[in-house]
């Protein structure tokens, strides 16, 4: 599976891929001005770097990996998110919904289709996420399905 990795990442990077990670650079770089938006302007690097690069990586919650519940942090995530959405989030969020419409009318786009539709995500809530590889977001995921049949089980 690498070498076609490498290749959607190739066409990805020259076909928009590059323009869509320095939007998020921009962003980022904008969240920076004020000591207030580091919080914002670390996520927005993060995603910048999956946006340059998506295949073979995926988006995950830090609840997913480290199998504990957010707790407090995740109500303080949930206003900073709100916060963030309005000024750059909507934006960022429009231009990947938009983007994947137009790669979706093809067949050979329908990759980057999803890849963007992963983007728009990220670009609503970035606090709390993690860039991992596709092999541990699959592994946390169905740990954390596991986890939660437990709970079911026991309810």
């Amino acid at each position: 599976m690498g070498p076609i990795r490498l290749i959607l990442n190739l066409l990805w990077f020259v076909l928009g891929g590059l323009i869509a990670g320095l939007a998020w650079f921009v962003a980022g770089i904008l969240a920076a001005i004020t000591i207030v938006g580091l919080p914002w302007a670390f996520a927005c690097f993060r995603i910048g770097s999956y946006t340059l690069w998506p295949f073979g990586r995926d988006v995950v919650w830090a609840s997913e990996l480290t199998g504990r519940p957010s707790g407090a942090m995740g109500v303080l995530r949930f206003i900073g998110n709100i916060i963030w959405f309005i000024p750059i989030g909507l934006s960022l969020m429009v231009i990947h919904v938009l983007a994947a419409a137009a790669c979706f009318l093809s067949i050979i786009g329908i990759p980057f289709g999803w890849a963007h539709l992963k983007l728009a995500a990220a670009s609503v809530f970035p606090l709390g996420q993690r860039i991992v590889s596709s092999d541990l977001a699959d592994l946390a995921r169905r740990q954390s399905a596991a986890n939660a049949l437990v709970g079911w089980r026991r309810a």
